[in-house]
């Protein structure tokens, strides 16, 4: 057998590229080599069954007749005539034709009807009762109660009263005043009564402290110091201010004296009988 003639290629001078054969042999440890084998075939195929679709979706929308033939062929004689389909919705006059218009502007639910009814009866308009609830304050004087007593609706449907509480305070004020010649000048107690908060003290014209109301973590009286405060006395804790106390949480019953103007006129004042007071009441 005579060979033609040309290079001779040896199987030991061909090289394979490094990246092909890093990635062959990654494939195969990751056993990746069957899935790149199913998707090359399938990129094969592909052509192949979109040209068979299209083949079948030329078709598609035409429908096949047989209608006699006309002619001398004879009356049994046939042929197919292609008639185009043409699909889509039906006229909406013939899906909606079972169904009448409705105003959608005008109200289709009425709300419950509740005439008759009663709670806790049968029949008659809605009873009215009332509740008694009963508050407990405790002090360092002893124990005050305070009686609130609360109406539900009546029969004529009329909303409840809301009612706001604070906390009232009995305040027991003495006033000592230095003279001229060094005497001290020193007035009896006076307690003035339901001082609601904020409220200036011992007076409005004399305003050496202010009762803010209770402390919402202590549940202590809280009083705001004037500037014209020159020293305080007692065993309140200031929660305010560095060098001059602003702010000062006292306990009831134990007194606190101020030193207060330029007269350095003292107020001994003691806070007595916390207690919730209502002070309005609204209807919504």
């Amino acid at each position: 057998m005579k060979r033609l003639k040309g290079p001779e290629l040896k199987l030991s001078e061909l090289k394979v590229p490094p990246f092909l054969t890093d990635l062959y042999w990654d494939l195969r440890d990751r056993r990746l080599l069957p899935l790149v084998a199913l998707v090359v075939v399938a990129i094969a195929a592909v052509p192949f069954l979109l040209s068979g679709k299209s083949d079948e979706s030329s078709t598609h929308g035409v429908v096949a007749i047989a209608t006699p033939a006309a002619g001398a062929g004879g009356s049994n004689s046939s042929t197919l005539v292609a008639v185009e389909a043409k699909p889509g919705l039906r006229d909406y006059h013939k899906r909606l034709s079972h169904r009448s218009p409705t105003d959608p502007f005008k109200p289709r639910y009425s709300g419950p009807q509740l005439a008759g009814s009663e709670l806790g009866g049968e029949g008659g308009e809605l009873s009215s009762t009332s509740t008694t609830s009963t508050t407990t304050t405790k002090t360092s004087n002893g124990t005050t109660t305070t009686e609130t007593t609360t109406e539900s609706p009546g029969g004529a449907g009329s909303p409840p009263s809301l009612k706001e509480y604070t906390i009232a305070i009995d305040v027991k004020i003495t006033r000592t005043e230095t003279k001229a010649d060094g005497k001290k000048e020193k007035s009896e107690p006076t307690v003035h009564h339901r001082v609601i908060p904020p409220a200036a003290l011992p007076s409005e014209k004399t305003q050496a402290v202010a009762y803010m109301g209770l402390s919402p973590k202590t549940k202590q009286p809280l009083l705001l110091i004037s500037d014209a405060v020159t020293a305080i006395f007692g065993e309140g804790d200031c929660l305010s201010g560095e060098q001059t106390c602003q702010l000062l949480e006292v306990e009831p019953g134990m007194p606190e004296t101020f030193v207060f103007g330029p007269n350095s006129t003292r107020y001994k004042i003691v806070v007595l009988n916390p207690r919730p007071v209502v002070v309005g009441t609204y209807k919504p």
